[in-house]
């Protein structure tokens, strides 16, 4: 079927290169993970032929078993289908399928290649081969003679990205057209080689038809259980508040540290997501933790667009099929390639940490997301950045370049990574973006911003948790009033403390809706700062750190082979 012609094709296509087969493997496990539901199932589907030919080029079980893992849970990130998820998502969020996609598709490309450039550096370091000619079939005789696997999925990209249907109309239709090739297919070798009788050629499609709609029903048994549960899961936590309990832990456990309270949210997906399939772990993590990270994030200043957040707790959600100890899809890996199963999960997780770094990235640089991209140059600019700076994350998780990394290279490798990855965080540390202002001035109303500008809030908030320090941004309005109260609906007054407390809201106001309560005490405001320089100026300096690096290592190359050339 599709699998096999899957990895007949990535055989082809990179079976003769450097660990072949272990690059043939990633690119097998992310095109049967577009249309699969679960990297447990990719795993077994893809895992049974690559495993033990990666293991007959020489690459250790765990490695084996843990490329393929790394591979099958980030087939479940790749577009169009994203294990179905990008259908739920864009129905839990309220956006079109087709931002769904166009949102995932930079991050899940730059994790795929930098996982294929991790399978080189691997290969490098044992020395291993590609496949000897004679194993690998022709490439354009491969893709040929499966054009017929991608028609439904073409179908529905169609129907779903450019026709704008449904996601049941689109999928409906494609399973219709995956019938009608299969009936077409037999009757078509029955008239060319006249292998069979008409009448038994359609019989048998028919049968194919009927088989793989009860293998399809039996596939979604599970799935379906697991969602259902699921569900009940997000009709407890909407109901019974616990959404907001669990903001107010998650807060006081983050002390109003935004890194902090991302990396507790990380650890709870992964928690929460383990055993779980691709469908149902995304519904769980994001019921509970989706809304907990934008309203903490945005208390933190932080303002955080609602894909970003949804696709930031799937990734880690994912992460827990090949994170130990659970690491389902470790287990599964690693009954094929005989390796101890936790091993084999600590390397997946280690070659997965590429994908672990993918949604911090792009939840403080959305221009990642293909958010806030204002020309074709621009996004170019972005993605070809964005993939130095994974290649260079790579070399520096694996410890190699072109030969052993020093540890002097790894910290040049840290700083040029964090540059193209997030220039705006040098450039806000040379020209902050906001300005303090004199706040006795802005609570009176001598002082206003221009309009289209943003403000930002200083409030002390008192909690049954102690004292929470929390940020809340607001943009001017074109039709601003000369005071506060008016611009953004709230009263500020001083007490006999020197804190200024806001003792009234306007109802259904800026502030009101910002989340702004009475009793919370502003400290301080700053106003959004214009004509900033270009974050872009960051680049050359993170290339300039990149080039250093590849002059250091190509120098020590040139000396070891200098070295060995005499014996």
């Amino acid at each position: 079927g599709a699998g096999q012609y899957f990895l007949a094709l990535s055989f082809a296509m990179v079976g003769r290169f450097s660990g072949g087969p272990a690059k043939a493997a990633i690119l097998a496990s992310g095109m049967t993970g577009m249309i699969s539901g679960s990297s447990i199932a990719n795993v077994v589907t893809t895992g049974t032929f690559t495993i033990p030919v990666m293991r007959r080029i020489g690459m250790p079980a765990v490695k084996a078993g843990a490329i393929e893992v790394a591979a099958s849970t980030n087939g479940q990130i790749m577009p169009p289908i994203m294990g179905a998820a990008a259908f739920i998502i864009a129905e839990f969020i309220g956006i079109s399928y087709f931002d769904v996609v166009v949102a995932a598709a930079i991050p899940a490309s730059l994790s795929y290649i930098a996982l294929l450039y991790i399978s080189h550096l691997e290969a490098q370091k044992l020395g291993l081969k590609g496949l000897p000619s004679v194993e690998i079939p022709p490439l354009g005789k491969t893709f040929r003679s499966g054009l017929h696997h991608l028609i439904p999925i073409i179908i529905l990209v169609y129907l779903l990205m450019v026709e704008r249907w449904s996601a049941h109309s689109a999928v409906f239709y494609s399973i219709l057209s995956l019938m009608g090739i299969i009936l077409a297919r037999r009757i078509v070798h029955s008239i060319r080689f006249e292998s069979q009788p008409m009448a038994e050629a359609l019989r048998d499609g028919f049968t194919e038809i009927y088989l793989g709609m009860v293998a399809g029903a039996r596939n979604m048994v599970g799935i379906a259980v697991a969602v259902a549960a699921a569900g009940i899961i997000v009709g407890a936590v909407s109901s019974t508040g616990l959404n907001n309990a669990m903001v107010g832990v998650v807060e006081a456990l983050a002390g109003g540290n935004v890194y902090i309270l991302l990396g507790l949210t990380a650890v709870l997906c992964i928690f929460l997501g383990m055993g779980l399939p691709t469908t149902a772990n995304y519904l769980v993590v994001a019921s509970l933790l989706a809304g907990v990270l934008v309203e903490l994030g945005n208390a933190a200043g932080l303002v955080l667009p609602l894909i970003a957040v949804h696709l930031y707790v799937f990734y880690y959600g994912l992460l827990a099929d090949s994170t130990p100890p659970v690491c389902l899809a470790a287990f599964a890996a690693a009954a094929i390639s005989r390796a101890d199963p936790l091993k084999t999960g600590v390397q997946s997780f280690l070659y997965d940490i590429r994908t672990a770094v993918l949604p911090l990235v792009f939840l403080f640089n959305t221009e990642l997301l293909l958010i806030g991209i204002e020309s074709i140059w621009h996004g170019v600019l972005v993605v070809f950045m964005s993939l130095l700076a994974i290649l260079a994350f790579s070399s520096l998780t694996q410890g190699w370049l072109i030969v052993k990394v020093k540890w002097y290279e790894s910290i040049l490798l840290a700083v040029a990574c964090f540059m193209l990855f997030r220039p705006g965080f040098f450039m806000d540390e040379l020209a902050p973006p906001f300005e303090p202002v004199n706040f006795e001035a802005f609570a009176s109303g001598e002082f206003t911003p221009e309009s289209g500008r943003y403000v930002r809030l200083h409030v002390v908030r008192e909690t049954n948790y102690g004292e929470r320090f929390k940020l809340f941004v607001f943009e001017t309005p074109e039709d601003q009033a000369a005071t506060v109260t008016e611009t953004f609906g709230v009263t500020i007054e001083p007490e006999e403390d020197g804190r200024y407390a806001v003792v009234d809201l306007a109802f259904n106001g800026t502030a009101e809706k910002a989340g702004l309560d009475w009793g919370d005490y502003v400290t301080g405001v700053d106003v959004e700062q214009l004509d900033l320089p270009d974050k872009q100026l960051i680049y050359p300096v993170g290339v300039l750190l990149l080039g250093l690096v590849w002059l250091s290592q190509r120098t020590r190359r040139r000396r070891i082979d200098g070295t060995a050339a005499p014996a």
